[in-house]
């Protein structure tokens, strides 16, 4: 996940693409200017959305909710990078929704912070920017990824706009990884599929490490490692590749060539847009397969 060993390979990475100063950036980061950076779905559906506050044990989330504008479909729980809910994610939500799910996309920092925590235009290679989001990820654990993944699911299966007979999917970035890891063990009986892009920590040495509950879930998965994490750390894919396999679990795992943490991200300044737009088309084979 973002650190500071990520951080370096970005901005040697910046060095070399200077092309887009921050103001042009910024200005890319508004809500308009990233819906232009995505391609065009050509049966998109008409969609609707609201801001939700979702109580759970330890305060009130604030949460983005985007769905078809008609009938019921499938859930999707998505998990933010470490910069949280912003227009980036709520702007990735609404093309998740339009084609045709229902997308509660949530603040994993609302203990600490309602959404945006951040600027528009802001980045983690940023001094002020690490102090701000770095002590609230740190607050963040294993059991509130628990506790909040059994939340926002009973939520959604609350919404009209969910079909409850079909399985949920979830999707996290950067530090979401781990949490859709542990969102697919905490309730394995309604999460038939999950995906991490760029994830960090989801194979380590630690006692409650992701990859270990891989024998208590169900659901279909798909990770997307970035080739520099893959260098740091060449180790977790082939980890999380033997307790797949030992589990008897479909899942693909895979580096996806000069994809730099954090590529996914729509208004990250190391996205890749044909690696990002790989990755996407994998998701919604991933989707269309297990919540049909």
């Amino acid at each position: 996940m973002c650190d500071f060993e990520t951080q370096k390979d970005a901005d040697n990475y910046l060095k070399t693409h200077s092309e887009l100063s921050r103001r042009e950036f910024t200005t890319l980061a508004t809500g308009a200017g990233m819906a232009m950076m995505m391609p065009s779905i050509a049966s998109a559906q008409s969609i609707s959305e609201r801001d939700v506050e979702i109580r759970t044990p330890d305060g009130v989330a604030d949460c983005h909710f985007a769905y078809p504008s008609t009938g019921s479909h499938a859930a999707v729980l998505v998990w933010p990078d470490i910069l949280a809910l912003r227009p980036a994610f709520r702007e990735m939500g609404r093309r998740l929704a339009r084609e045709g799910y229902a997308v509660l996309t949530v603040n994993p920092f609302y203990r600490d912070a309602r959404s945006p925590v951040v600027g528009l235009g802001a980045s983690f290679g940023q001094p002020e920017i690490r102090n701000l989001v770095l002590p609230m990820a740190r607050n963040l654990n294993a059991d509130t990824h628990f506790t909040d993944a059994r939340t926002f699911t009973a939520w959604l299966d609350e919404q009209d706009e969910v079909d409850t007979g079909k399985g949920i999917g979830t999707t996290g970035y950067c530090m979401g990884g781990p949490m859709v890891m542990r969102t697919v063990a905490a309730v394995p009986e309604r999460f038939a599929a999950g995906a991490t892009f760029h994830g960090g920590g989801l194979a380590t040495g630690n006692s409650d490490s992701p990859h270990l509950l891989i024998p208590e879930t169900r659901a279909s998965m798909l990770h997307c490692v970035a080739d520099n994490d893959d260098q740091n750390d060449p180790q977790a894919k082939m980890t999380l590749r033997e307790a797949y396999d030992s589990a008897g679990i479909d899942a693909e795992i895979e580096v996806y060539s000069g994809a730099l943490h954090g590529w996914c991200a729509i208004d990250s300044q190391v996205y890749h847009q044909d690696q990002a737009e790989k990755a996407w088309t994998r998701l919604l084979n991933l989707f269309a397969t297990n919540l049909a």
